[in-house]
Parts: C-alpha cells; sequence; structure tokens
C-alpha cells in the first residue's frame, strides 16, 4: 500500500504538481485502490488500510457523467465535480482530477486529486467569493462540461423560478423547455467544448418574470492552472432599459426617414402605422378627420358631442377586418374624443372604467378586443401648426409586451408630432393641388363642341409628382365652312403660374382661330403674346423671361379632306390611315413660343376619310426615362396594335385609355394632354357650288337656284332668309369684289352660305342713317343669320353666314 505522504509522492507524475494537503489516491488498470493519501482520509474518513484493496467506484455516492466515462474509457484525463460517499455514509462534492499512469504491457493506471468545493475556495482566495458569487446582484450559474448546473446563486433561482437543489444535474432546456432556451443551452455545451467564450444577446421571458425582458448572457470557461476546462460559468444582464432607449433612438431615426416620403395624407398616415408596428404596439390605427383628407383647414373641434373621424390607414400584427376608408364615429366620453379635445395623449388599461363606458356604446370594438385582449392602450392626437389633424390608436395586447406607461407614451407623443407636421405638408399640397387642378380643368374643354368634321376624344393626366399640375392642353374648335381646329399645346413649368398662363394662351388660341387666320399666322401671333407675357408687363404672376409654350395647330376641311398643320417646338401628330399604318406627319421646326424673330411655316396634306390623328405633349413620349425616338416608337407601336379588324368599330376613348396605359406609369413624371381625332369627309350632295360672272343680273338666278337646292335639301323653312342673304354677298361681291367669284351652299349641323372673290379687302358693319340708300345689306344678314363672319385667304376672302337647321317635326 502506497501512503503518498512525502513531498516526493505529492509532487505526483508529470501534468502538474499536486496541492500539499489534497486528497491523492492511485487505482490499478483494474480500478483497483492501490495508495491513499492523508488528504484523502481526511476528507472521506477511510483510512489507508480500509481503502486499499476496495474498487474504486465503490466510493461514487452517484455515477459518473457521460463525459468522464467516454474520456476514461479512451485513458484520457478528466476533471469535473462528483460526488463522494464518506464513512459515515454522507455525500462529500468534490472536484475530481483524473490522470492516467503507463504501467507497462500497454497498461494504465489511475491517479485521482480530489479537493472539496470548500477547500477549493479557501485556496483560491477566501469565503468572500462563495458570498459574492451567492449574493450578487447580477444572475449567475455554473455548468459542468455537459451543460448541467452546478451552482445557481440567489439572482439566478430567482429568475429560474426554482431553488439550486432542484436545479443541480439538470440542463437548462430540461428545466425550460421553450425552444427559445436551446440557443443558450448549445452555447454552454459548446464553450465547455471549445474553452471559447461566448456573448449571447436575446429576448425571453424566464419563469420568474411577468414579460419578456432583454438579455446580455455572458459564457466564460473556468479552467484549472494548466488550461484544462472544469466548468463553464454564466452571467446573465437585464439591459431591457438600455436596450429600450436604444430602440427608441432607432425608431425615431427610422420615422424621420420613412415617414414623410410623399406629399399623400393617406400614404403619410399609412407610413406612421408601419413604422409604430411591432417596434411599439401591436395595432396601430391613425383616424382623421375628412376635411384633412381634402385638403380643407379642418374646422374647430367640438369639445360636446359625437365624433365622426374617417380611417386613413392600419397596421396590425394579428388577424382581423378593419376597414379603411371607412366614417369612425366616436361618442364624448371616447378616449379619441377626449384626446383630440384636450390636445394630450392618454394611457388606458383596459380595466379602466372609461374603457368600459366607451365600448359599452361600441359592441364592434367590444368584439374585437374580446378576440384579442389587448391589455392597454394609447391615444395621442395628430396637431401640427395649431391644426386638429386627427388621432393615432396604439393597441398593445397582453401577451407581447408590458402595458403601456407614462414612457411609451412620450415616445407614442413624439411619433405623432413628426408625423402630424408630414401630414399637415400634405393637406397643404393636396389643397395647393386641388386648388390648381380644379384651375386646370376649368380651363380645359368641358365638353367636345358640335361639329361634323371630326369625331374626337381628349385625355389631360396631371403629374403624379410633387411638381403637380402644368401648362399642358388641347382644344377643339369649330370653325366656319364645317371645317376645325385641333390644338395641343404645353406651357413651360409646372403649377398655378403655367395653369394661369394655359388659359391665357388657350383663350388667344380660340380668338385668333375665330378670326380665321392660317395655322402659321395664328402661331406668329400667338408667339408675340407669349413675349409679351414674358416680360412681365402683362402677366405679373409670371417672373420676367420664364414663359415658354409650345403649340400645334392643324385645321382640317372635311369638303376637300384637306388638312393644314404648323408647329411651334412641338411634337409631330401621329398619323393612322384607313389600311392601318402608322407614321408622323413630318412639319417644319418651328421656334417654341416666346423666342421671337423666327418663322413659322405650314404644311398642308390631304387625309383619306376614316384617318386617325393623334396630337400630344411631350410627357407622353417621354415618360419612364425614354428619349424622343424611343418615345415615338413606343407610340407608333402601341396604336398599330390597339387598331380593331377592318371594319370593326375603333372606340376613340378606350384608344385613348390604351395609349396612357401602355405609355405611362401610374404616376407620370409631367402631365401629358393626348387628343385624337378620326376625320370624316362631307357627302358632295351636301355641298353646291356656282362660279358667278360680275354681272348684277346674275343675282336673280342665283335666287333661283338657292331656292332649287333648299327645296332638294327639304330645307324650304330657310328659303327667304337664304335668298335674302345670298342676294346680299353675292350683290357686295360683285360691286365691290373681283373675279373669280364663288357662291357655295354647306348643309352640315347648319346651313352654310359662303361667298368668296379674289378682293382682298373685307367689308365691315355699320348703321346706315334714314337718309343713306345703302349700307344696310350686312346688317340685315347679321340680323337674320345665327353667325356670320369673313375669312382671308390666299386668293382672296370669303363672306360666310350660318343658320340653324329647323328642328324635325315632332311625330
Amino acid at each position: 500500500m502506497i501512503t503518498m505522504d512525502t513531498p516526493e509522492a505529492a509532487e505526483g507524475p508529470p501534468g502538474g504538481p499536486f496541492v500539499p494537503g489534497a486528497a491523492v489516491a492511485m487505482a490499478t488498470p483494474d480500478g483497483v485502490l492501490a495508495g491513499w493519501s492523508a488528504g484523502a482520509q481526511r476528507l472521506l474518513g477511510y483510512s489507508a488500510s480500509e481503502a486499499a484493496g476496495r474498487p474504486a467506484a465503490d466510493l461514487l455516492a452517484s455515477p459518473l457523467p457521460r463525459s468522464a466515462r467516454e474520456r476514461l474509457a479512451g485513458r484520457g484525463d478528466w476533471v469535473g465535480l462528483v460526488v463522494l460517499r464518506h464513512r459515515d455514509g454522507g455525500p462529500a462534492t468534490c472536484r475530481l482530477s483524473v490522470r492516467a499512469l503507463p504501467v507497462g504491457d500497454g497498461q494504465v493506471g489511475w491517479l485521482f486529486e480530489a479537493a472539496p468545493l470548500e477547500q477549493g475556495a479557501e485556496h483560491d482566495g477566501d469565503r468572500l467569493v462563495h458570498w459574492a458569487f451567492d449574493q450578487s446582484p447580477f444572475a449567475q450559474a455554473i455548468y459542468d462540461t455537459e451543460g448541467r448546473f452546478l451552482r445557481v446563486n440567489r439572482a439566478m433561482a430567482r429568475q429560474l423560478a426554482a431553488t439550486e437543489g432542484e436545479l443541480r444535474g439538470l440542463r437548462m432546456t430540461e428545466h425550460l423547455p421553450d425552444p427559445l432556451f436551446e440557443v443558450p443551452q448549445r452555447s454552454v455545451e459548446r464553450v465547455a467544448a471549445t474553452g471559447r467564450p461566448e456573448q449571447i444577446e436575446n429576448r425571453v421571458q424566464m419563469p420568474g418574470e411577468a414579460f419578456p425582458h432583454a438579455w446580455i448572457v455572458h459564457l466564460t470557461p473556468l479552467r484549472d492552472p494548466a488550461g484544462r476546462v472544469h466548468a463553464v460559468q454564466q452571467t446573465v444582464l437585464d439591459f431591457s432599459e438600455q436596450q429600450a432607449a436604444r430602440e427608441t433612438l432607432a425608431l425615431l431615426d427610422e420615422a424621420s426617414r420613412r415617414i414623410g416620403s410623399s406629399l399623400d395624407v393617406a400614404r403619410t398616415a399609412q407610413e406612421l402605422a408601419d413604422v409604430a408596428v411591432p417596434a411599439c404596439a401591436d395595432f396601430v390605427s391613425v383616424d382623421l378627420l375628412d376635411a384633412v383628407l381634402r385638403g380643407d383647414e379642418p374646422a374647430p373641434i367640438s369639445t360636446d358631442g359625437h365624433l365622426v373621424l374617417r380611417r386613413a390607414a392600419v397596421r396590425s400584427d394579428v388577424p382581423g377586418v378593419v376597414t379603411v376608408g371607412e366614417p369612425a364615429g366616436y361618442p364624448e366620453s371616447s378616449p379619441h374624443a377626449r384626446c383630440l379635445a384636450s390636445g394630450r395623449g392618454t394611457v388606458h388599461r383596459i380595466t379602466d372604467p372609461e374603457i368600459t363606458r366607451w365600448l359599452a356604446q361600441d359592441p364592434d370594438r367590444a368584439a374585437w378586443i374580446d378576440r384579442y385582449r389587448p391589455h392597454s392602450l394609447l391615444t395621442v392626437p395628430l396637431q401640427a401648426r395649431g391644426v386638429n389633424l386627427g388621432v393615432v390608436l396604439f393597441t398593445r395586447l397582453a401577451a407581447s409586451a408590458a402595458p403601456y406607461g407614462q414612457d411609451d407614451l412620450e415616445i407614442a407623443e413624439e411619433l405623432a408630432t413628426r408625423a402630424a407636421v408630414c401630414i399637415d405638408n400634405a393637406r397643404r399640397y393636396t389643397r395647393e393641388r386641388t386648388t390648381a387642378l380644379a384651375l386646370q380643368h376649368s380651363l380645359l374643354p368641358q365638353g367636345i363642341p358640335e361639329q361634323a368634321a371630326v369625331d374626337v376624344a381628349g385625355r389631360y393626366l396631371p403629374a403624379g409628382s410633387k411638381a403637380g399640375v402644368g401648362g399642358d392642353w388641347f382644344d377643339v374648335i369649330p370653325l366656319s365652312g364645317a371645317r376645325v381646329a385641333l390644338v395641343v399645346g404645353d406651357v413651360v413649368g409646372h403649377g398655378i403660374h403655367a395653369s394661369a398662363a394655359m388659359g391665357r394662351l388657350r383663350t388667344a388660341v380660340r380668338t385668333l382661330a375665330d378670326v380665321d387666320l392660317a395655322p402659321d399666322e395664328l402661331l406668329a401671333h400667338l408667339d408675340d403674346l407669349v413675349i409679351r407675357l414674358g416680360t412681365g408687363q402683362e402677366c405679373a404672376d409670371v417672373p420676367p423671361g420664364e414663359l415658354g409654350a409650345t403649340c400645334l395647330y392643324a385645321v382640317y376641311d372635311p369638303i376637300s379632306r384637306r388638312c393644314s398643320l404648323a408647329s411651334a417646338g412641338h411634337p409631330w401628330p401621329a398619323l393612322v390611315t384607313p389600311e392601318g399604318t402608322v407614321d408622323f406627319v413630318e412639319l417644319p421646326s418651328g421656334p417654341p413660343l416666346g423666342l421671337g424673330g423666327l418663322p413659322f411655316e405650314s404644311v398642308e396634306t390631304e387625309l383619306p376619310a376614316g384617318s386617325l390623328l393623334a396630337l400630344y405633349t411631350d410627357g407622353l413620349i417621354e415618360a419612364r426615362g425614354r428619349d424622343i425616338d424611343t418615345g415615338l416608337n413606343a407610340l407608333r407601336t402601341t396604336l398599330a396594335g390597339s387598331l380593331p379588324p377592318l371594319g370593326a368599330a375603333l372606340d376613340l376613348d378606350t384608344l385613348c385609355d390604351t395609349v396612357l396605359e401602355a405609355l405611362l406609369d401610374e404616376r407620370p413624371a409631367d402631365d401629358v394632354a393626348l387628343l385624337v381625332a378620326r376625320t370624316h369627309a362631307l357627302d358632295t350632295r351636301h355641298v353646291a357650288r356656282w362660279d358667278l360672272p360680275a354681272d348684277p343680273a346674275v343675282v336673280a338666278e342665283v335666287r333661283a337656284w338657292t331656292t332649287a337646292q333648299l327645296h332638294a335639301w327639304e330645307l324650304d323653312e330657310l328659303a327667304f332668309v337664304t335668298e335674302l342673304t345670298v342676294s346680299e354677298l353675292v350683290t357686295n361681291a360683285i360691286r365691290y369684289g373681283a373675279l373669280p367669284i364663288q357662291l357655295r351652299l354647306i348643309k352640315d349641323r347648319t346651313l352654310i352660305c359662303e361667298v368668296a372673290d379674289a378682293n382682298s379687302t373685307a367689308p365691315h358693319l355699320r348703321r346706315a342713317r334714314i337718309f343713306d340708300e345703302g349700307g344696310r345689306g350686312l346688317m340685315m344678314v347679321a340680323q337674320l343669320t345665327e353667325r356670320w363672319g369673313t375669312r382671308h385667304t390666299g386668293t382672296g376672302k370669303t363672306i360666310w353666314a350660318e343658320q340653324p337647321l329647323p328642328r324635325p317635326a315632332a311625330p
């Protein structure tokens, strides 16, 4: 028997000296004790003679851990905590180190060194270490190398809701079967195996806590002087307050980036709801006053009476049908009405008496609360620049977090304050945009005037960007002789100024069109007007030098099927023939309006009946970042693909919608005007022409021809007035005009009488005095007909007069 009390024996084998006085024992390869020290006798009470020959396993009060058995089976060293059996039968918890000792012939014996925990503590320092561990405010635990609890301090025992005795020998996942605890359990085992410390941040609800907390978990390996890992220490810090502060800063930063990305009221409200869930609520609704959604100034909130808001945005982490856009009524006692009237946010538990009274008056909300069981809510007013905009409701469910408190209200108010400014900006923009749109649409044609030359359809789309409405416009102007003028223009810029300038130009175009100017002459007069407006002398609301425009003016004559066009810096119109070919009418590149000093040129082309003319502004072809050539090709392809089979009817409104949908985004960056016209040819049976000599005697024959033609057209009711009109106009042409002289009668939507001659001098209307023998002819024509006028041509002038057709007889 080896007693191992000498210094030589205490040195032990290579691998590290023994602690003097430690309990040391040796065993043969078959596990029988063959050496016993005095320290072993003091530890377990057995003398050397009593221990000799006993199996070492008899001294274990509980089986070795699985890791120990695996290491020893592989003849490796092992260190860990074990419970030994004292001679009197009591347990003795020790830290046991086992080393393999080669004894020859491939056999190994075993060297055991055991130290009681109290002795180890006294050797490592003193009992203050135990007190520090047990009394630490941080939850701490010590695990063996298999991840089982060995020690827990008081703070950890409170968190786990169990005593140290109940936890010893259990894994964390055996005590807490929630899958959330599998991560720290695996981390403990990994630290024991690798010896590398780890840190975990997670959010879990411990058994000793009512709600989830944010935790930092430090896992540190515990090593002996030789570097071997004996255990793993876990220190858990509750950093919920620090995490809440960090999350608040992150939330406010995100709110500043996400809320107010557009100038749309409803979208801004939705951005507020999206930011708040799930960061500080499980359910958020944003209710606004109707006036805010319209862009109007809200009326003062009444302190008594029923409050009606409109649900502008909702975000929820729970299912349930909550309709956006529907009105929501709130009684005077509801949190919404009270917080909006007082201008202060409120915190409520769902069991508060005022909440109970409110829910008693609202069965739908009461049913939702019964189903999802929220425990608290916040109501925060939306106010900006002294204007009440609405209310935000924040709701937190029972299982998600602690009930709302004053800190949560401050965060919600900060969010609402930031969002309210953005919503008010959007409201003001909505008001300005609505005003500009109203102005723009009031200046556009309110209806297509009746005329037989073309079938037309038009569209105007304001820009979807912050630029808003602009100066794009189109117009259809009936002209004399059954002709029609088609106009598309674009004033540079956006907003009220561009719309006002567009209104001036459109009015000027209609005025100049009434004079029956040729397209190039009309654009020249319009150019002078834009130059005057651009100086700021006649247009004070436009900065000098900043007014410019483009314009395309076309005149179509259904009798000759000739179309005369001129462009002032405007894109060429698209022409679709009855056969389905699509091309662009090439026009001389006239300068934009407002430059001055450069001429405009007209182009005249003959159009087959049933041709399509598409006039548009550059916003149509330059959308989606396209260049002009790419945009023209896209328009050509769309028009060609939108034509129906031969013989089928083409709806022009559908064609306009198809073109806009194919070429534009949902929110175009520039405003767009589109005008599509399908040409008609006036039947020759509705036109009568006579070339007249310069002989007054022919006037009687002209009256007879006119009466006969009206009889053929079944317009005998108009014979008397028409004879007088024709007689007067032909007589003036013979007396004051020049050859050739032509009379033309046109039956269209009105009866048109035209007399043309080669003299460019136009007559004027005057009132004859009592004794004057002449001067009453034109006055009589003006009184008997609906309209009359003069238009100049390249070879002279044409004087015309129109009469309405008689109404059909009632059946």
